[in-house]
């Protein structure tokens, strides 16, 4: 089958672009201290025994933009949870001013993505990299989770990060419209909403992972940048 192709392209995506100034982190917010992140390696450890391989699962701007070592890498299932553009985003893909969206894993349905297998050497390291990158403020935006996964290799266990349906970041169930008109119109020190559903729409079809959902938004949102340019 010949790929197929986008209708949210390189060209409109560059039409979001912005230069933002990062904010900062929200003086008004908890975050993390050394102690929260030592507690969640504590708990993870005791629940992923050393004998067992080490897998993190990524489902959007993991898949192109890991940022950490891994030894393999395998298109998953998780079943029982979907991709959702559920996370509020007031810094990084947006602005206090006009706030974006990114995904998280919300229950319900399944999502295909791709297990990352991490090296076995300094396994706490590696966890304590993965979680300052994932998740920051109290209440967390996400809860990491270890999650069984099915591939074409067999069934594994690997790391995710859900959505906490209670932390302050969650947008709750939004329309489809609010969705595409955030995604169209947001940008952020970190680059846009359209690029970052580009780049995750991209990557997920060169590796055979067709998601309809977002298949039909990049199209809804390269019709509402186009809309905004005629």
């Amino acid at each position: 089958m010949p790929p197929r192709t986008m209708s949210l392209t390189e060209e409109l995506v560059a039409r979001c672009f912005r230069v933002v100034e990062d904010s900062g982190p929200d003086p008004n917010a908890m975050h993390l201290d050394d102690a929260d992140y030592e507690a969640m390696l504590d708990t993870l450890e005791a629940e992923l025994p050393g004998s067992e391989p080490l897998w993190l699962f990524g489902y959007g701007s993991l898949i192109w933009k890991p940022e950490i070592d891994h030894v393999e890498e395998r298109v998953a299932v998780a079943r029982g949870w979907h991709r959702s553009f559920c996370m509020k985003m007031t810094r990084w893909r947006g602005t206090r001013e006009q706030p974006g969206l990114m995904m998280a894993l919300d229950r319900g349905g399944q999502c295909r993505g791709v297990a990352f297998r991490l090296g076995d050497a300094d396994r706490r390291r590696q966890l304590d990299r993965v979680l300052r990158r994932e998740v920051t403020l109290k209440p967390t935006s996400y809860h990491p989770r270890l999650l069984n996964l099915s591939s074409d290799g067999g069934t594994l266990r690997a790391l995710a990060f859900v959505i906490n349906r209670k932390g302050t970041t969650y947008s709750g169930p939004l329309e489809e419209k609010e969705v595409v008109e955030r995604l169209a119109t947001s940008c952020g020190h970190w680059g846009s909403g359209a690029d970052y559903l580009y780049n995750t729409v991209k990557n997920l079809e060169q590796r055979g992972i067709h998601d309809r959902n977002l298949w039909r938004l990049q199209h809804l949102v390269a019709e509402r940048i186009a809309a905004s340019d005629s």
